[in-house]
């Protein structure tokens, strides 16, 4: 029988601080995959504002946006041309203004995406610097450098592009000769600003102020650990497995000067508008630096989104979340799926032993494929069990759906360059990508044109108009989960660990609510309580296996 005495106390950040962002539910919309307003197979801003009222019924309270700028695509728009106006496979920039007082109107704050450590290389930016003399003005916008070797035939140093291959591309002189060669991080149509130069620092702030003044709610940092670099441009060896290595170009101290004066810019425009931080650094004591008073409003809890299926796992990584942010003031930001990793309803179907390396992705020719009824049943486990802890939440677009990762998608299709500059040895992001179900029996299930990836047949299962007719479906459930987070006031609760006297079962407290989740393969016998949800159906012999329940404890 499971035991409800107090095991540990997690120490809680000030409760009466004021910030919408500390127990908010933020939903992730990727334009391109949301919804087509205008029939040419792409989302658009006028999908999304059509859209909108479905998102206010789910319960969340805020937006995200990725990237909608003009950009050639070839990053899915983090390759951006203009930072300050819409790409017209999107709209218009008064179609976004549209979209934000909608969103405004139904209660939901909107924040978008700034990429500031690379543009596009269609940039006038970029192009000018192009033009430019070695050591001119416009090149020191970018990070330039003469190759190694008597005829600078080798880049300037060995580090190797997070998409695989070279970081350096080597350009070419008026004349035709061989010129200098430049840094990009991601593809080679992303150039690295050089934030070591006051120039591009002033550019970014008339960035912020341009969307500040057309009401955003705040930013998403794209890289936020990468515009600082190591001077010395020093080789290294990236071992690119591990995305939270400390390398000469993630996470650099010197990083936190730039942010600091961006909470300023935004502090100047009211205590309500944010930065979230996409910072992949490591340990969470690391990560909180980003988070601190001066600094960032959120950063995404990774750490915690990679954690194993394991309630050892999860416990140790709940603990030092919640430790490293209350350290600084902070709530921990929770997170399991976005647009640059396998949805956790297929993640969390692989087997332990798996070989799939999770940041290359999976395909047809990958070594394992995941169960997605363990998937699924796993992930809503696992939402069940992020919902209830205290701090802010992001959901990815389709989670509510239960969408899987979409495995067998027609090499010739896919868009990601992790695919295209590897030559398919890693499968890239696709797979999460791909556009969202509407209606189960319309073409294209309601997206709108022929979708940019195609959708599978299991997307008319999932449809969302099946599901609002489902009351056990993932999207009843979701609504469910986040009606009774808001109702019991769970984003500013306070943790309080459980003995259950099982290795494979994991309890804790907000506020007087019990939150079992079973890891185990056999079912285990419920504690005293009210039932107030479940990820699953309970059996007769209680709580099953990979399953969570909220209870109302006893009074």
């Amino acid at each position: 029988m499971l035991q409800t005495s107090n095991l540990t106390h997690t120490t809680p950040a000030d409760r009466k601080a004021d910030g919408w962002w500390r127990t908010a539910v933020i939903y992730q919309i990727y334009p391109r995959s949301f919804a087509d307003g205008n029939g040419d197979g792409i989302g658009d801003l006028k999908g999304i504002t059509e859209k909108l009222p479905q998102l206010a019924s789910l319960g969340v309270d805020a937006i995200w946006l990725s990237p909608f700028y003009p950009s050639p695509q070839k990053d899915a728009g983090y390759d951006v041309a203009d930072y300050t106006d819409v790409d017209p496979l999107f709209g218009t920039l008064d179609d976004f203004e549209r979209m934000l007082e909608q969103a405004h109107q139904l209660g939901l704050k909107v924040i978008v995406d700034i990429v500031p450590n690379h543009s596009s290389s269609a940039h006038r930016w970029f192009k000018e610097a192009l033009i430019s003399p070695e050591g001119s003005i416009e090149r020191g916008r970018y990070i330039f450098r003469n190759g190694r070797g008597p005829d600078g035939a080798l880049p300037p140093n060995n580090w190797q592009s997070v998409f695989g291959g070279p970081a350096w591309t080597r350009t070419t002189n008026p004349d035709g000769t061989p010129g200098q060669w430049y840094l990009h991080l991601f593809d080679s149509s992303q150039p690295d600003f050089d934030w070591s130069n006051r120039w591009v620092h002033d550019r970014f702030i008339e960035v912020l102020r341009f969307w500040l003044d057309r009401g955003v709610d705040g930013f998403r940092v794209d890289v936020a650990h990468g515009l600082a670099k190591d001077p010395e441009l020093p080789d290294y060896d990236a071992g690119q497995a591990d995305p939270f290595a400390v390398s000469p170009y993630w996470g650099l101290e010197t990083v936190h000067a730039i942010f600091r004066e961006w909470r300023q810019v935004l502090e100047s425009y009211g205590p309500d508008r944010i930065l979230c931080a996409e910072a992949w650094v490591a340990p969470l004591k690391r990560l909180s630096d980003w988070v601190r008073p001066d600094e960032m409003h959120q950063a995404f809890n990774f750490e915690f989104l990679t954690s194993a299926w394991s309630p050892t796992a999860l416990k140790q990584v709940i603990d030092d979340s919640l430790a490293a942010f209350y350290a600084v003031g902070a709530a921990s930001t929770w997170v399991l799926s976005n647009h640059d990793v396998i949805r956790h309803a297929s993640r969390l179907g692989f087997a332990p032993d798996s070989k799939v390396v999770h940041s290359d992705g999976v395909g047809p020719r990958s070594p394992d494929l995941p169960d997605p009824v363990l998937g699924l049943k796993r992930a809503r486990a696992a939402t069940a069990l992020m919902l209830a802890l205290p701090g802010c939440a992001y959901l990815y677009q389709g989670e509510e759906l239960g969408l899987p990762e979409v495995i067998d998608i027609p090499d010739h299709l896919r868009q990601d360059p992790t695919f295209i500059r590897t030559k398919g040895q890693r499968y890239g992001r696709d797979g999460c990508r791909v556009p969202l179900p509407w209606v189960a029996d319309q073409p294209n299930f309601g997206f709108g044109g022929p979708a940019w990836l195609p959708q599978p047949p299991v997307f008319g299962e999932l449809a969302r108009d099946r599901q609002e007719r489902d009351e056990t479906s993932t999207l009843a459930f979701y609504k469910i989960l986040l009606a009774e987070r808001a109702r019991l006031g769970l984003g500013a609760s306070v943790l309080d660990w459980v003995e259950t006297g099982s290795a494979d079962v994991l309890a804790f407290t907000v506020d007087g609510i019990l939150v079992v989740c079973n890891f185990g393969e056999q079912a285990t016998a419920l504690p005293e309580g009210e039932l107030i949800l479940a990820s699953g159906p309970l059996s007769e012999n209680g709580l099953p296996a990979d399953t969570t329940v909220w209870l109302k404890r006893p009074a």
